[in-house]
């Protein structure tokens, strides 16, 4: 489990602060697609969370968020899922994680690109086995276990926000999930 909290950091930035580095400067992030594995570590499912985005409406995410300061990689992994999926997820994060791709989040809508409409990002994107029981918290509303042939199929891919239909299909390859 994480030992670092984001509420335990204290005020990083106020939100006017932030607003401006996040005009000034890109932001560190990193998006985690989770999975099941049998127990030879091949890929069964893939977890997507249902979520209300800023622009309203529903659409599916994987897990992200901002690396705060003073925070390892691993220890911002294992408090996203924590913070998305529940502190039973059972997170299991390498012990020198290295990302499977490195995206780049543009305040634009740039076609082809990953979206964020309040900063440019760097993300860097992980697959996390998950061992525990998942469920989801706070802004997620649903989490759905996809076998690889769901996760990449054109209709779960046009539900998805800010390019993440295109770290799911990532993910999937990375894993060799449609062989």
């Amino acid at each position: 489990m994480s030992d670092v909290r984001a509420d335990d950091q204290g005020p990083w930035l106020s939100p006017d602060d932030l607003d401006l580095v996040r005009r000034k400067v890109p932001m560190v992030y990193i998006d985690v697609v989770p999975v099941r594995l049998d127990a030879d570590g091949s890929l069964l499912r893939v977890g997507t969370l249902l979520r209300s985005p800023r622009e309203g409406g529903l659409a599916r995410a994987v897990i992200s968020g901002r690396v705060l300061l003073h925070e390892t990689i691993r220890t911002a992994i294992t408090r996203h899922v924590e913070k998305d999926l529940g502190r039973m997820a059972l997170p299991r994060v390498p012990a020198s994680p290295q990302p499977f791709t490195v995206n780049e989040y543009f305040p634009s809508a740039v076609a082809h690109a990953f979206h964020d409409p309040r900063q440019h990002a760097v993300s860097l994107a992980y697959v996390v086995p998950i061992d525990g029981d998942a469920t989801p918290q706070r802004d997620a509303i649903q989490l759905a276990w996809l076998t690889p042939q769901e996760a990449t199929d054109p209709a779960v891919r046009g539900e998805c926000v800010s390019g993440h239909a295109a770290l799911l299909a990532g993910a999937v390859a990375h894993l060799g999930g449609l062989v």
